[in-house]
């Protein structure tokens, strides 16, 4: 028999406002461990708006977020890399005028053990080889590629259990694309939990386990990804 899934994370009707506007209405969601879920919409849906509200970096109007049975909803960011989430951010935004290595340090700044940390940025560059031959090269002079490299990896320092990704592909080559995803299902190989929101909505979901719909601010659909794949719906809306 098949043991039961363990709920990391879940979202209990959460509400959250844009000054006057409402961003994020009524959402319910669940994040199992080890499971890649997957949040797909439109432009302007709602979905990294929901990552930045797991992640602190934005204060819901109402709702809960529960993670590891204990509510967050109103840690400071900080507090919610210690605990375990880490988010590699729409856009990348690493630190243009720090290296390579000194973006990986600071993702280990809430960490102490160097020696521990050391080892982990020996796996980074394992997983990621192209950091590794640019660890001294400053972050801005990097490829779009290898700026989101650099941002997941950076994430990653931190030694999160759950991995927020946010639109991973956002302006990279389909061959570089192709990369980032590959590297995306070796990292749920090694047990991390990964909450995706991603443009792509047929590689979303052929990546992932679960996915959800979000259609102006609301959860329309939700289910296994490969039946999201063969709803007509999310044919007709996403997949062309």
């Amino acid at each position: 028999m098949k043991a039961p899934a363990t709920t990391l994370l879940e979202i209990r009707e959460l509400y959250v406002n844009y000054g006057g506007i409402q961003a994020l209405q009524n959402i319910n969601l669940t994040v199992n461990a080890g499971e890649v879920v997957t949040l797909i919409g439109a432009n302007g849906a709602g979905k990294s708006t929901t990552l930045r509200a797991i992640s602190r970096l934005l204060d819901p109007r109402s709702g809960q977020i529960i993670y590891q049975g204990r509510d967050i909803t109103k840690r400071a960011a900080h507090e919610v890399v210690r605990l375990g989430i880490a988010h590699s951010p729409e856009g990348r935004r690493v630190l243009s005028r720090q290296t390579v290595l000194d973006n990986l340090e600071l993702g280990a700044y809430i960490r102490s053990n160097s020696a521990e940390i050391s080892a982990d940025l020996d796996r980074q560059f394992e997983i990621f080889p192209r950091l590794a031959e640019r660890r001294h090269q400053l972050a801005g002079t990097l490829s779009g590629g290898e700026q989101q490299m650099l941002a997941i990896a950076r994430a990653l320092m931190s030694k999160p259990k759950v991995l927020l990704l946010d639109e991973p592909s956002l302006g990279l080559a389909p061959a570089i694309v192709r990369e980032i995803f590959a590297i995306i299902q070796d990292l749920r190989a090694t047990g991390v939990t990964i909450l995706l929101v991603e443009q792509n909505a047929r590689l979303a979901l052929e990546t992932a386990d679960r996915g959800y719909v979000l259609e102006a601010g609301r959860i329309t659909l939700t289910g296994e990804a490969s039946h999201l794949l063969d709803d007509d719906r999310v044919k007709k809306a996403y997949l062309g």
